[in-house]
C-alpha cells in the first residue's frame, strides 16, 4: 500500500490507489478532498497519541468558536528554521516540539489514507517545494530531512519526494495531445515554484523524466506573505504600526517601535507576543504613542490573544479583493465600531514587491532552461494564490505566446503526486 501526500502551507490533500480510477483523492473531511493545514490544541481533554487536538476545518472551527486552546497554521514554514526543534506552549501546561506538530498532522493524513484503503500504508510520495529556503542549500536540505524524519516517525518506512510543480505538470500532461513545453506556476501559501517541463503522450509513459525537466526555480514568497503585507498595510496602522509618538520639547516625533507588529503579522510568531514579560514591556510604552487609542487597541489584542484573528481577517480581505473590488474589514471585536477599508489598488500597492519577485522567478526559470519566453507553449497555474488576478496576469504578460491553463488550485499537485506515486511504486 502506498499514498501521495501534498502537505501544503495552507491546504493538504492525499491520493491513494484505486482499482478503477488509478489514483483517487481521499475524502479528508465530509465532502472535502482538501483540508486546511491546521491543528488546534485543546487546553483540556484526554491525551491520545499526544495532546488533545483537532485537524483541518474542525481546528479552524474550534478557534473561531473561541474554545480554549491554540491554533497552529503554516507549520510547513518552520521547516529549515531553528524553530523546528524548539518546543512551544500549546496550553494546559503542555509543550510540543514544532517538528512533532508536523508529525502529528502527517499521522492524521496517514490515517485518512489507511481508512480509505482499509489497510496500513507504509510507503509515501511527499511533495516538496523547489526551495524550502531561498539561496541556502544547507538549510533547504535540512528542511527536507526534517520532513522525512516526521514522516518516518509516524510509520512511513519508504519515503520518496517529488517537486510540487513537477507533480502539477504530471496532472496537466494527462490532457495533452502533442509534445509541449509547459511552465508550471505552483503558487501556494508558502512558496512560489516554477518548473519548465517537456510533456506529451510519448513522454508520459516514461518513469524517469529527469531530462524532461528543463529547469525549476522558486522563491519563498507566496500567500502567507501576501496576508502579512495586507495586515501591515491595511489593519495594523489602526493599532499603531507606522505611527509616531508625541513631539517632546520641540524635537521631531519618533516612530513607534515596529517589532511587535511584524510578529503579529507572522503566523508562527504571533504566540510570542503574548508572553507576560513582553505584554508588560509593551504596556509601559503607552507614552510612545501620540494617539493612545492605538496603544489601547494593541493591548486589547495582546491581552485577549486576538493576533490570529487579525491574521485571519487579513487573509479574508486579500481573498475578497483578489478579483477586484473593495472590502470592509470589521475590527469591532477589538473596539466597537472599528473597521478599515481595503480596495484592489491598495492591495496591489502592498503586494507589488512580492509580485515582482514572483514574476522574476518565472522569467529566471525560462532563462535557466535556455528557452525564450515566446517558445513556451503553455502556462499551467495551480496553487491557491493563483486566484490573485493581478499575479496571474503579470506572469502571463511575461509569456505572451503561451496558452493559459488553470488547474485545480487546491488539488492539482496532489493529483499529480498520485500519478507519480502510481508510476514509482507500481513498477513491481
Amino acid at each position: 500500500m502506498y499514498c501521495a501526500i501534498d502537505f501544503g502551507t495552507s491546504n493538504s490533500a492525499v491520493a491513494v490507489p484505486d482499482s478503477t480510477a488509478g489514483m483517487r483523492l481521499v475524502e479528508l473531511e465530509p465532502g472535502y478532498t482538501t483540508m486546511p493545514t491546521a491543528v488546534f490544541y485543546f487546553v483540556e481533554g484526554p491525551e491520545h497519541d499526544g495532546p488533545p487536538r483537532a485537524f483541518g476545518r474542525a481546528a479552524v472551527a474550534a478557534y473561531v468558536d473561541g474554545l480554549d486552546g491554540r491554533l497552529m497554521r503554516s507549520m510547513k514554514s518552520i521547516l529549515g528554521s531553528s524553530l523546528v526543534e524548539q518546543t512551544t506552549d500549546v496550553g494546559g501546561g503542555r509543550g510540543v516540539r514544532y517538528l512533532d506538530i508536523v508529525a502529528g498532522y502527517l499521522r492524521h493524513l496517514k490515517r485518512c489514507a489507511e481508512a480509505a484503503r482499509g489497510a496500513p500504508v507504509e510507503r509515501v510520495v511527499l511533495g516538496r517545494p523547489v526551495f524550502f529556503v531561498d539561496d541556502e542549500p544547507a538549510r533547504d536540505a535540512q528542511a527536507q530531512a526534517a520532513l522525512e524524519r516526521a514522516a518516518r516517525a509516524v510509520g512511513f518506512r519508504d519515503v520518496h519526494f517529488q517537486y510540487e510543480p513537477i507533480a502539477a505538470a504530471f496532472d496537466y500532461e494527462r490532457g495533452v495531445e502533442r509534445e509541449q513545453r509547459v511552465l508550471v506556476a505552483d503558487i501556494g501559501g508558502g512558496t512560489s515554484d516554477f518548473s519548465l517541463v517537456r510533456v506529451g503522450p510519448a513522454r508520459a509513459v516514461r518513469l524517469e523524466r529527469k531530462d524532461d525537466i528543463l529547469a525549476n526555480h522558486g522563491v519563498h514568497v507566496a500567500g502567507t506573505d501576501f496576508d502579512r503585507r495586507i495586515e501591515l498595510a491595511a489593519i495594523l496602522p489602526a493599532f499603531g504600526y507606522g505611527a509616531f509618538g508625541p513631539s517632546v520639547a520641540g524635537a521631531p516625533a519618533r516612530e513607534v517601535p515596529s517589532a511587535v507588529y511584524f510578529d503579529l503579522a507572522t503566523w508562527h510568531l504571533i504566540n510570542t507576543v503574548y508572553s507576560p514579560q513582553r505584554v508588560a514591556e509593551l504596556r509601559n510604552m503607552r507614552g510612545f504613542y501620540a494617539d493612545t487609542r492605538q496603544h489601547d487597541r494593541l493591548m486589547t489584542v495582546l491581552t485577549e490573544r486576538l493576533g490570529h484573528e487579525l491574521a485571519a481577517r487579513a487573509e479574508a480581505a486579500k481573498i475578497a479583493v483578489a478579483e477586484g473590488g473593495t472590502t470592509r474589514i470589521d475590527l469591532s471585536h477589538v473596539e466597537r465600531g472599528l473597521a478599515v477599508e481595503l480596495d484592489e489598488a491598495q492591495a496591489l500597492d502592498a503586494l507589488e514587491a512580492d509580485v515582482a519577485r514572483i514574476v522574476g522567478a518565472a522569467q529566471e526559470t525560462a532563462r535557466q532552461a535556455g528557452v525564450a519566453p515566446e517558445a513556451i507553449d503553455a502556462l499551467y497555474f495551480t496553487g491557491g494564490s493563483t486566484g490573485l488576478r493581478v499575479l496571474a496576469q503579470r506572469i502571463a504578460a511575461a509569456f505572451p505566446a503561451a496558452q493559459v491553463v488553470r488547474g485545480d488550485r487546491f488539488a492539482s499537485v496532489a493529483t499529480g503526486l498520485g500519478v507519480f506515486a502510481q508510476r514509482w511504486y507500481g513498477r513491481a
